[in-house]
């Protein structure tokens, strides 16, 4: 079969795409014949080294996945050999850069009806990383406040319709390039980082700040002061420290995304509901994928790049 792998950390030209032998599911596991992977900055980390997953070498990225179970490993249960599926794959274990990838049956979902079987490989971890950031870590209830510092990426734009879909008043930062973005996700009130004072256009403080951007931690600090007594910051930028206050019972915490079926299953629901819609900015062929390294590694990549082997 066809993959992209890298057998040394590094900058992009360590991925190469060729002819890698396919794999077999062992007891538990399900073979998936890949739709789509999708491209994160994750990966892009652990194949420079600074992310602090260990993988074995050669690694296949992409742990973001859709696709059709094509076999079955012994003692799986609940699925069948046809199935649509979609998942977040441990991500220490060989991705979905291929043409087929072995993953744990717990790690598979059934797939979202109301999209393109490959878009929904763009679903999986941002989607789990906003509710984990909003409900699991940042306890968001209807009728509070949020402050979304960086909302103009595609998690921001997922927290913001979770949010809203909890009953919270959503204020969110982006720059003029993603404001009606992210207006049109649902913020109740956009500000424009680059031109105004974000603490000063806050009409009263808010209940969570979220935090999605590389802010300066002595900006960060400061930012804090948006946060009533109580409340919490989380923070999904992890070589940045979460600050809180302890003298205001203002609580912090750092996400990391974490593998949860039943969440994930949550959010499919809500997609095929109309509830939440799914960001794919791009589509490549997996033939691509170092290419689209390289591009990440001259700038930002905007939205969600889907991979199709």
């Amino acid at each position: 079969m066809k993959a992209v792998r890298f057998d040394q950390v590094g900058g992009p030209e360590v991925l190469e795409y060729g002819d890698v032998e396919r794999p077999t599911p062992a007891a538990g596991e399900v073979l998936v014949r890949v739709a789509a992977s999708a491209y994160s900055a994750a990966d892009a980390g652990m194949r420079g080294g600074f992310l602090p997953i260990p993988v074995a070498l050669p690694h296949v990225p992409g742990y973001d996945v859709s696709g059709t179970v094509e076999a079955l490993g012994d003692g799986v249960d609940g699925l069948a050999v046809g199935d649509e599926v979609v998942g977040f794959l441990p991500m220490e274990r060989d991705g979905g850069a291929a043409e087929f990838v072995v993953a744990p049956a717990d790690a598979l979902v059934a797939a979202p009806t109301s999209i393109p079987l490959a878009d929904a490989a763009a679903l999986p971890s941002v989607a789990l990383t906003a509710w984990q950031a909003l409900v699991d870590d940042g306890e968001l209830r209807a009728g509070q406040r949020l402050l979304v510092i960086g909302a103009g990426g595609v998690v921001g734009k997922y927290a913001i319709q979770l949010a809203k879909r909890l009953g919270a008043h959503v204020v969110a930062t982006a720059s003029p390039r993603s404001a009606d973005a992210v207006r049109s996700a649902g913020a109740d009130q956009v500000i424009d980082h680059t031109a105004t004072d974000v603490l000063g256009a806050l009409a009263g403080q808010v209940d969570v700040l979220l935090n999605l951007a590389p802010l300066d931690p002595a900006q960060f600090e400061a930012d804090v002061a948006a946060v009533r007594d109580g409340g919490v910051v989380v923070s999904t930028t992890a070589f940045i420290a979460t600050p809180g206050d302890a003298s205001r019972r203002v609580r912090a915490a750092t996400v990391f995304v974490r593998p949860d079926r039943d969440r994930l299953e949550q959010l499919v629901a809500l997609v095929d509901a109309g509830e939440l819609t799914v960001e794919v900015t791009r589509h490549i062929p997996l033939a691509e994928l170092p290419a689209l390294h390289a591009e990440a590694e001259t700038g930002r990549i905007v939205g969600k790049v889907v991979v199709l082997p």
